[in-house]
């Protein structure tokens, strides 16, 4: 699946922080896979452990303020609270960048649901961000193949879905003349397929078992796979934007399971010719019911969706949201809300763009003078106010925009 994100469902899998692994690790209960994402022992997610275990590095303050240099634009919300906490190579592709070389974003969607939920939204919101703020070209890949494969969507299904999540995609803001994009289904073929057999004939057997975790039992799609998601980080895969240059650098911001994957894409590239890919990784965004693993599409308690009415949020978010508060007003009085298991503080940090007032509400419900009804009523107005705001974006792209995105199509001054 492309850089994706934050809505993955379970599958037996192995990689270096799993099995065996694991336990040499020191986390005995802690899972991240691309398929998979378990807290440890007190439910939470060691994000400091990942960093060590995968072997990238933190995003610090320093980092924050070169991108705002660069950019002139202060950090995105997801930069300054840390929900964008890790990378690859990002000094590196900054370096380029000063020096006049481009660069182009890749991000991406599996198709497994009607509509997408806060969680998917994320990654897109983030990558809009990038986009606008240095003014650079971005591939979208809808991964309808994946979902056959794995879970045993009809072709016609899976094809259906990507176009309906692409309307989503689009209603962040994406800008038209720099970004394309494309379903595997229909794409994968040309300068994209050769990359994908390139990329195959670079990766044993071995390797990929040991990353992916493939048995004997998997359909042989599945183990062809990861190369379809790799491809579309060499800029040669999209001829009719790039042409057959391979001195454009592909940054990709994505959750930090999606790590795996592009491990061995970068582990590739200088046999094929290409410059490493970098990554910008991201936190998980928690499901309602607490940090313990990721929202999931399929589980319609665990999640908000772009498409639930004021109502059903409120509903949610009063009934399913994990609270941090006392348990009875007394003792949360005394003793404050633990604002680290909260749901709904957390999603806050996601979604409240306004500082001042994110900051205040951490006092107040940290300290016990704002009670968990207050906080959950202040997260319900702004989802409700996020969501009604993409329904009406959404209702805006018809067919004939989808179309215009999906196009195969010249796309010049990509970085204007």
């Amino acid at each position: 699946m492309p850089p994706k994100h934050h809505c993955r469902r379970r599958l037996r899998s192995s990689h270096p922080c799993c099995g065996a692994h694991q336990a040499a690790a020191g986390c005995p209960s802690q899972v991240i896979t691309p398929w998979d994402v378990t807290g440890g022992a007190d439910g939470k997610i060691d994000y400091n452990k990942l960093v060590a275990q995968f072997g990238c590095q933190s995003i610090d303050a320093s980092l924050v303020e070169r991108i705002e240099r660069l950019t002139g634009r202060p950090a995105h919300p997801f930069l300054k609270r840390g929900i964008f906490f890790a990378h690859r190579d990002l000094n590196e592709l900054l370096d380029a960048y000063e020096r006049g070389q481009p660069f182009y974003l890749y991000t991406g969607r599996g198709p497994s649901s009607e509509a997408l939920h806060l969680g998917h939204l994320v990654p897109f919101m983030f990558t809009k961000w990038l986009q606008d703020a240095f003014r650079v070209p971005l591939v979208i890949q809808l991964t309808d193949d994946e979902k056959f494969l794995w879970r045993g969507l009809s072709v016609e299904e899976s094809r259906r879905l990507a176009r309906e999540n692409c309307k989503d995609i689009i209603a962040c803001g994406f800008d038209v003349a720099r970004t394309f994009v494309f379903a595997d289904f229909e794409y994968v073929g040309g300068a994209f397929y050769r990359n994908i057999a390139r990329i195959q004939r670079c990766v044993p057997m071995n390797q990929v078992r040991g990353i992916f975790g493939f048995s004997t039992d998997d359909n042989i799609g599945k183990i062809a796979f990861p190369a379809i998601q790799a491809a579309p980080a060499f800029p040669d895969s999209f001829p009719h934007m790039f042409g057959e240059r391979k001195d454009v650098r592909c940054l990709i911001p994505c959750a930090i399971d999606q790590d795996p994957y592009f491990r061995m894409t970068r582990d590739c590239a200088p046999r094929l010719g290409h410059l490493k890919t970098a990554l910008i990784e991201s936190r998980f965004f928690p499901a309602l019911q607490g940090e313990s693993g990721k929202m999931s599409a399929s589980d319609q308690s665990s999640a908000i969706f772009v498409s639930d009415t004021p109502k059903q949020i409120r509903s949610k978010v009063n009934k399913y949201a994990f609270s941090g508060g006392g348990d009875t007003v007394e003792e949360h009085r005394e003793k404050g809300a633990n604002l680290d298991v909260d749901v709904s503080w957390k999603w806050l940090n996601f979604f409240l763009e306004d500082d001042a007032r994110l900051a205040q509400i951490g006092e107040e419900y940290g300290s016990g003078r704002m009670l968990t009804g207050d906080v959950k009523a202040e997260l319900v107005g702004v989802l409700t106010e996020m969501v009604e705001r993409h329904k009406a974006a959404r209702a805006a792209v018809t067919d004939e925009i989808v179309d215009a995105f999906m196009a195969v199509r010249p796309m010049p001054n990509l970085w204007g």
